[in-house]
């Protein structure tokens, strides 16, 4: 599943991927309809793949507790978003045992019931969604030159956003976004 395409945008219902940069905002498409829209880059925009579920001991990515919801319902559709608190509070313990009752609300639940209904019918809920990747095994020699290459380029990244570009603004702006979502969503 590729949920770092995947949005949430305050004040729109659904769900959306990111098509495009624009200078001053993002091309997206409606993955239910496949409408494509333009937004600003003052809109509120989340991305599912930076969104974690607490638990009582860490934070769960939210693609391992749509992974936990899939495999219980069998990779089919789930629990409505307007079932009674009890259920979704039950639908919640089975889909991440160790949830943490104080600071996932039922507000979140409901969320989480939607989203994954949201992604299954626009088929992308399958069992090969959640398919890894294989690390790449490299010999010795290669593995040290590939870490003097990866290193490299995040001493120069500070130096490229130093010039305020609309663009960085925008990348910055939906970062923010996304931490504040991050804390919400429980």
């Amino acid at each position: 599943m590729l949920l770092e395409k995947i949005i949430s945008i305050s004040g729109k219902p659904g769900l959306f991927k990111l098509v495009s940069q624009l200078r001053n905002g993002f091309i997206i498409e409606d993955v239910s309809t496949k409408k494509k829209v333009s937004i600003g880059n003052s809109s509120q925009v989340s991305l599912l793949d930076n969104i974690a579920m607490f638990t009582f001991d860490k934070e769960v990515p939210l693609f391992e507790v749509f992974e936990n919801i899939a495999k219980n319902q069998d990779y089919k559709e789930t629990i409505s978003h307007k079932s009674s608190d009890a259920e979704l509070k039950e639908f919640m313990a089975a889909s991440l045992p160790n949830y943490d009752t104080e600071r996932v609300y039922a507000s979140d639940i409901k969320k989480l019931a939607q989203w994954y209904n949201i992604l299954h019918k626009a088929g992308y809920i399958t069992p090969e969604s959640f398919v890894k990747a294989e690390p790449e095994t490299l010999d010795p020699a290669q593995d040290e030159v590939a870490v003097t290459e990866k290193a490299a380029p995040k001493k120069a990244a500070p130096k490229a956003e130093k010039p305020a570009t609309p663009k960085a603004k925008a990348s910055t702006g939906a970062k923010a976004a996304t931490k504040s979502t991050h804390r919400k969503m429980g």
